[in-house]
């Protein structure tokens, strides 16, 4: 038997969803702060079943807030998100890279500005 793989589709409205490929309808469950979550919904697909996980509204504060989704048959992790919202979100080393992108886009264009004068 082949274990189930989850692969995210959208974050949307306070969902989060997803599409689980799975030989058998796989018993899941969401975790956030160390709590399953009530209210996730699998339903049949093609290839599998979408799962739908709704956030909770405290989840939807400022902070960095983790989920994790596991195969409770196999305690198995399976997946997991994270939402970011308000002045934490600045400390996040996604911005950093996005920071060191931009220098390095000014950088390149100097650099070619300067070897292009220098012809």
């Amino acid at each position: 038997m082949t274990q189930p793989t989850l692969t995210p589709i959208r974050f949307e409205n306070g969902i989060w969803q997803g599409h689980v490929q799975a030989e058998a309808e796989p018993k899941l469950e969401a975790r956030y702060l160390g709590e399953t979550l009530d209210g996730i919904e699998l339903s049949p697909a093609e290839d599998g079943w979408d799962l739908r996980v709704p956030i909770p509204v405290t989840a939807l504060s400022e902070g960095v807030h983790c989920f994790v989704i596991v195969d409770v048959t196999t305690t198995r992790k399976l997946a997991d998100f994270t939402v970011i919202a308000g002045a934490p979100a600045a400390d996040d080393l996604r911005v950093e890279v996005e920071l060191l992108r931009a220098e390095l886009d000014m950088l390149k264009r100097a650099f070619r500005r300067i070897c292009h004068d220098g012809e």
